[in-house]
């Protein structure tokens, strides 16, 4: 009997699926965020793994420097990686001192600016491109924030 159990369930011969999505989340500040929220969201778009790196002004103006050849920090980048199998979707980098300045300027929490920012870098990495596209990114931005219950104050990023 035990057996025949451990057959069934035998990890070699029965593909297992999970429920949850993974995001490797490299945090190199002193903030700390929730991503139950972002991991939901990213499983309504893809099964891959994605990384996301929370870093300060400093370091992710070197990544814009050296991949974008824009010498100044910003508040996320996106890069998708090649499509192969078993591979990430991407990396998402976000500046936690972006984070903290918008989410004081336009009076909401650095959690719902974070969960904005990783919308925008999510929609890069899954190729949407705000810069060519005729609206639909902002458009998929703003129906994301209104199905999360995120404040409408964060729809005026996408607006602009």
């Amino acid at each position: 009997m035990i057996l025949s159990v451990l057959t069934f369930f035998n990890p070699f011969t029965t593909p297992l699926r999970y429920n949850f999505f993974m995001i490797d989340f490299d945090n190199r500040t002193p903030l700390h965020f929730e991503l139950t929220t972002l991991e939901r969201m990213a499983c309504d778009f893809t099964d891959q793994e994605i990384e996301l790196v929370l870093t300060n002004n400093e370091e992710i103006q070197a990544i814009n420097k050296e991949f974008r050849n824009i010498d100044k920090p910003t508040d996320v980048l996106s890069f998708p990686y090649e499509k192969m199998p078993f591979s990430p979707l991407g990396s998402i980098i976000i500046s936690y001192e972006y984070v903290q300045d918008v989410a004081q300027k336009l009076q909401h929490s650095e959690q719902e600016e974070f969960t904005l920012l990783f919308i925008h870098g999510l929609l890069h990495i899954l190729g949407f491109d705000h810069e060519v596209d005729s609206g639909e990114m902002r458009q998929k931005e703003s129906e994301l924030i209104k199905q999360y219950n995120l404040p409408d104050s964060l729809i005026v990023r996408t607006e602009g």
